[in-house]
């Protein structure tokens, strides 16, 4: 993809200042790996680097999030999802459906916090949707409704994009259908850039063994393009 044909100096510009940083390597221990993410994401946010995660299944949220715990900093986590991700660990082990769950629950109490917009009612438990400080169903999220969200934001946050929440996006872990339309999701994505509340961002999901097209991943690739357009505005906005 290219910069921004409307505003392409800008967007060029924020370009130049954007490097692709390496791999996480994985071992298998999944709480090994989420610590290393951690410790990679902390140094960046210590450095004023706005890290953009790719990969990888839910639970490199957790990871990410343990890179503000290592940075010192309370962060809200912000998820735009047709779940919640907030089930109980199995065997006390974590999993891709825990992230936020353990968000909240550790020790370090960094996490002020949890929203997740997206959500499908016929998707998630009645429990599981008691547990974040804010629910907004896939039904109510609008492009005026995502602009309140993210207006709504005070202090640091982290921003994380599933993207089995959006309308038949089949290239993912768990494919659905009645979830986001596509411009909405790109409203999110652009908005959490544009905000100077997001520290972070990660997008995750992605399935290539499911995504036959490739269409999934070009999905995946104009998100965090949108979120990049978001940044090159919000360097304009601050001066």
């Amino acid at each position: 993809m290219t910069p921004d044909a409307r505003e392409h100096g800008r967007f060029a510009g924020l370009l130049d200042q954007t490097a692709d940083v390496g791999d996480v390597l994985v071992s298998g221990d999944l709480d090994a790996d989420q610590a290393r993410l951690g410790e990679h994401v902390g140094d960046l946010l210590a450095r004023g680097v706005l890290p953009i995660v790719l990969g990888g299944g839910h639970e490199t949220a957790f990871g990410h999030f343990l890179g503000h715990v290592a940075a010192g900093s309370d962060v809200y986590a912000l998820n735009w999802d047709a779940h919640a991700d907030v089930r109980p660990l199995r065997d006390g082990l974590a999993h891709s459906g825990s992230p936020f769950r353990q968000m909240l629950d550790h020790d370090s109490g960094r996490c002020r916090g949890y929203t997740v917009a997206g959500l499908l009612p016929w998707r998630i438990a009645a429990d599981h949707a008691a547990v974040p400080t804010e629910v907004v169903w896939a039904d109510d999220l609008d492009a005026a409704r995502v602009d309140t969200i993210v207006a709504g934001l005070d202090g640091p946050t982290l921003a994380t994009f599933d993207l089995d929440a959006v309308d038949g996006a089949a290239g993912v872990s768990a494919p659905g259908v009645g979830g986001l339309a596509v411009p909405v999701w790109l409203r999110a994505a652009e908005a959490c850039g544009r905000s100077p509340h997001v520290r972070s961002v990660d997008v995750v999901e992605l399935n290539p063994a499911h995504d036959s097209d490739g269409r999934s991943a070009v999905l995946a690739a104009l998100t965090v393009w949108h979120v990049l357009r978001g940044v090159a505005a919000r360097f304009v906005e601050s001066g």
